[in-house]
């Protein structure tokens, strides 16, 4: 699968080596770049120790209204379908903060909630 993303930055790297040094698992998309794997128990102390080796964030970028407009409906249609928790996305960039909601609700969404998924993401 092709992704618009672009490949992991050294510092990207170096800060993920730095997390599984510490015993964090990571896992690799697609595309090669690690992530945390979020179904594995959270090591705040891991973080604490690489966060200096973490690269500043890419500075977001605005979403047209129409990407707006989509995801504030996908968002309204995820709660009617009683997942209360979910967040509202970004005004400017329409990205959903993953910090909102627990790892086991993220996790729950997409084990349980396929069917509201379906329903409220049908282009995807």
């Amino acid at each position: 699968m092709a992704s618009d993303s672009p490949p992991p930055t050294a510092e990207e790297i170096a800060y993920y080596d730095c997390l599984k040094k510490q015993g964090v698992a990571i896992v690799y998309t697609d595309y090669g770049a690690p992530r945390v794997d979020k179904s594995k128990p959270a090591n705040d102390e891991a973080h604490k120790t690489c966060a200096p080796m973490l690269p500043p964030p890419p500075k977001p970028q605005p979403a047209t209204p129409a990407q707006i407009a989509a995801a504030q409906k996908e968002s309204a249609c995820l709660r009617a379908e009683g997942i209360s928790w979910y967040p509202d996305p970004d005004p400017v960039t329409a990205q959903i903060d993953d910090r909102r909601g627990t790892p086991e609700q993220w996790n729950a969404l997409k084990r349980d909630h396929l069917d509201a998924l379906k329903k409220c993401r049908p282009e995807r």
